[in-house]
Parts: C-alpha cells; structure tokens; sequence
C-alpha cells in the first residue's frame, strides 16, 4: 500500500508539523490579542474613583483645588433671564444652557462656561483668533486674564477667573462697535471671579 503525504496549504508557504496553516494562525491572532487584554479591562483601576457623588476637595488647597484625579470644576451658567437682560441692554428669554433670546430668533446672547485649566489651555488661540474676526479686541483687567472684541454685528469676551472660565458672545444687537464693548464690560463686571 502506498503512503500519501499530506497536501500543503495553497494559501502560503508550507507548514511545519505540529504548526498551523497560516490561514489558521490569521484567525487566532484576533482572539489572543483579547484574551490577552481581557483580564486588564475587566480588572480596573484602584486610581479610579467610585461614580456619583460629591467630588473630594484637596484639603490643604483651602477648598478651591479639586483632588489628585479629579476634574476641574466647570461653574455654573452667572445670570438668569432677567439679570441678562439688563445687563445686555434688551429683553432677553432663557432658551437653554446659558444662552439667551430676544424671542424672535434674531439677537443672542450666549455664555460658554469651561474650568479654568480649560480656558488657560485655549487663551492663545482664541485671543489670536479674536484679533483676526473682531474690529476691535482690547485686554480688560477683569479675573485672571480677560478680552474683549467687538465688531458691527457681534462681541466676544472671554474671562478666566480662579473658578473656571466664560466665553461671552453677543450677536445681531443692532449696536455699535463701542455698544458691544460697553455691554460685554458690563456682563464681565457681573460674573463672580
């Protein structure tokens, strides 16, 4: 009786006994690479903190700094309605997330708030970008650091105070280059640094 050899694979070279075809390792390689990350992404990190809950505050910071680990604090939208009216010159309804209509969908005013690591991280670039878009943009001794730009149609200004940072944006008022600026002065003046 004849022995036949076995036929190599016709999908690579030919295998070693005891090795698998190519075309099996190729399989393979997919669940080995999970069975090798498995165990660490189910295991955690003792680093992370528990969700929910308050954040801790670093003691010895006097309760300003957030904790080794934990995010810095975003501050809450400053002003209500009402309070954004009268600074902003003209009757004004919540719509939202700190932004702020005239009811007929023409005239805005918006404020992003951002912590104060956050604002640090872009105060080149939007300052940059300021003096390209605006007429006019002129440095206010307001918080930390502070801007204010303003042209026909619009005015930006952006605050960073030690607890967290505001972009203020106005549009479609129906003022003045000099109109915008005073308003936005007036809106940095009310924010709690």
């Amino acid at each position: 009786m004849a022995r036949h050899l076995p036929t190599p694979s016709r999908t690579g070279a030919p295998t070693a006994p005891g090795r698998l075809p190519w075309a099996g390792r190729r399989r393979l390689a997919p669940l080995l690479l999970l069975a090798l990350l498995l165990p660490a992404a189910c295991a955690g990190s003792a680093d992370t903190p528990p969700a929910g809950g308050d954040a801790a505050v670093d003691a010895d910071s006097g309760g300003d700094a957030p904790a080794a680990g934990q995010p810095d604090p975003v501050p809450a939208c400053p002003f209500t309605a009402e309070q954004a009216s009268e600074l902003a010159g003209l009757a004004l309804t919540d719509q939202g997330n700190c932004l702020f209509g005239d009811g007929r969908g023409v005239a805005s005013l918006t404020i992003t708030m951002a912590s104060r690591l956050a604002g640090e991280a872009t105060w080149d670039y939007q300052h940059d970008q300021a003096g390209k878009r605006f007429e006019r943009v002129t440095d206010v001794d307001r918080g930390v650091r502070a801007y204010v730009a303003a042209k026909d149609i619009e005015g930006e200004a952006v605050m960073i105070t030690d607890k967290g940072s505001y972009t203020v944006t106005m549009s479609s008022f129906s003022i003045d280059v000099a109109g915008y600026e005073q308003r936005l002065r007036r809106l940095l003046e009310a924010i709690p640094s």
